[in-house]
């Protein structure tokens, strides 16, 4: 089986056999960015596995260079090439934007000083 449709499938079926996701979607979530919230959490704090990273309060711009690379293949990572694949640049600025715009505990060190 290609490993791309392997990888959404298995990603899917994780999702729709947690409760906790895919539910209750918040009214300013983009409908692309639903897809993220499967594994990422609605907000981005809540990540389906502890190894996805949380996307909540990360810079936009990082969000939408790290998604354009997903999409041209020059970051590799199974899961998220087929999803980042279907974005437009819109649609990534978009998710970038609302997933940089939550509340998160993601740490700028440069300011601890």
């Amino acid at each position: 089986m290609n490993v791309r449709i392997h990888a959404s499938l298995t990603a899917l079926l994780l999702a729709a056999a947690s409760p906790a996701f895919g539910q209750g979607f918040p009214a300013d979530i983009p409908e692309k960015a639903k897809a993220c919230a499967q594994c990422h959490g609605a907000t981005g704090n809540e990540t389906l596995d502890a190894s996805y990273p949380k996307l909540a309060g990360q810079y936009q711009d990082y969000l939408e260079k790290a998604l354009h690379d997903y999409r041209s293949g020059a970051r590799q990572n199974p899961q998220m090439q087929p999803f980042a694949q279907n974005l437009s640049d819109s649609d990534i600025r978009e998710i970038s934007a609302y997933y940089a715009s939550q509340q998160g505990s993601l740490v700028d060190l440069s300011r601890m000083r």
